[in-house]
């Protein structure tokens, strides 16, 4: 589902370059739930944005379902992020405007999808995330953790390869948190969706079926990263 090979990334300012990531080696497989763990400025923020095709990485190979997408144009890559790639933000991102149905229907609207089709798509994955009576509210009527699976429903709507979720329980109490980790593994094993969970949290991590440590822009063992996040 996703392969790394060789990934390094820097990041120049003037005539100074900072290396941020170094040798990363990952595969994940489909179906799998995959927890990133690390603390700030291990340099997981920058290995998201490159696994999710927001940036170019210095050197290495990044394959999505078989496609390498450090090759693609902008263009293609945008066109593969909107059918392959999910994304769940830790502050939720969604339009205030407009209503719950709405902000899922949104990634549709860019793959042309009709406005009947969307809307009955959103329905079905609303109504997997527990929402089905909710559709017709804006995100200010719903709670933190309600607006969460909206981000959620929206993520999944297009059917994606993988979904990344950065942080996707930052902003959330502890008993709220258990039940979003609790829906992202139901989903996995209802739908075989793919998960990478981004997090510097050691109680999210553990509830994955893997943790892939990074330690000051490396792959690191247990040992390695032990206190160094949370």
């Amino acid at each position: 589902m996703l392969e790394i090979q060789g990934l390094s990334h820097s990041f120049r300012n003037g005539t100074e370059e900072t290396l941020v990531l170094d040798g990363i080696d990952l595969t994940v497989h489909k179906k799998e739930v995959v927890a990133l763990l690390g603390s700030s400025g291990s340099g997981k923020s920058t290995l998201l944005n490159l696994m999710a095709g927001l940036m170019k990485p210095t050197k290495g190979t990044i394959k999505i379902s078989g496609q390498a997408i450090e090759k693609m144009n902008e263009n293609k890559l945008a066109e593969f992020r909107r059918g392959n790639i999910g994304f769940i933000f830790q502050s939720y991102e969604l339009i205030p405007h407009l209503s719950v149905s709405e902000n899922v229907e949104m990634p549709l609207v860019f793959q042309g999808v009709k406005p009947k089709e969307r809307k009955e798509r959103a329905a079905r994955i609303l109504n997997q995330v527990g929402l089905s009576e909710k559709l017709g509210l804006y995100p200010s009527q719903l709670s933190g953790g309600q607006q969460q699976r909206v981000s959620i429903a929206r993520s999944l709507v297009t059917s994606p390869s993988i979904v990344f979720a950065d942080e996707p329980t930052g902003n959330l109490d502890t008993k709220t948190e258990k039940e979003i980790i609790d829906l992202l593994l139901d989903l996995n094993d209802r739908l075989g969706i793919t998960f990478m969970i981004v997090t510097h949290e050691h109680e999210v991590a553990q509830r994955a079926q893997r943790i892939i440590y990074l330690r000051d822009g490396r792959l690191a063992s247990p040992e390695e990263s032990r206190g160094e996040a949370g």
